[in-house]
């Protein structure tokens, strides 16, 4: 049994080896097995952006088993964030400050 994967935009938008993947050989990959494809996944997730497959739902009109998928975040709008939430609490782990307080 052959298990068809295809690869979602979020996976090549936060997986640097998937974009590349995507470019070399395609949008569609086959494996043996969903364990199989699994593995590949974790693989491509090692020092990345993290990246499952996903069951593709009974009504999807795709012909395709599975997805590669990841959570689609912007990762530098989130930690400029978190980097403004410290400062206004007084750094890592301070007491959050007053706007009219000293600096």
């Amino acid at each position: 049994m052959s298990v068809v994967v295809a690869v979602k935009p979020s996976a090549r938008k936060r997986n640097a080896k998937v974009g590349r993947l995507v470019a070399a050989e395609g949008t569609r990959h086959a494996f043996g097995s969903r364990a199989a494809a699994e593995r590949w996944a974790e693989s491509l997730s090692t020092g990345d952006g993290h990246v499952w497959i996903a069951a593709a739902h009974p009504d999807d009109d795709d012909d395709v088993d599975c997805y590669l998928v990841s959570r689609a975040t912007n990762a530098k709008l989130e930690a400029a964030y978190d980097k403004r939430r410290r400062r206004l609490r007084g750094g890592e782990g301070g007491e959050q400050q007053s706007l009219g307080g000293p600096e």
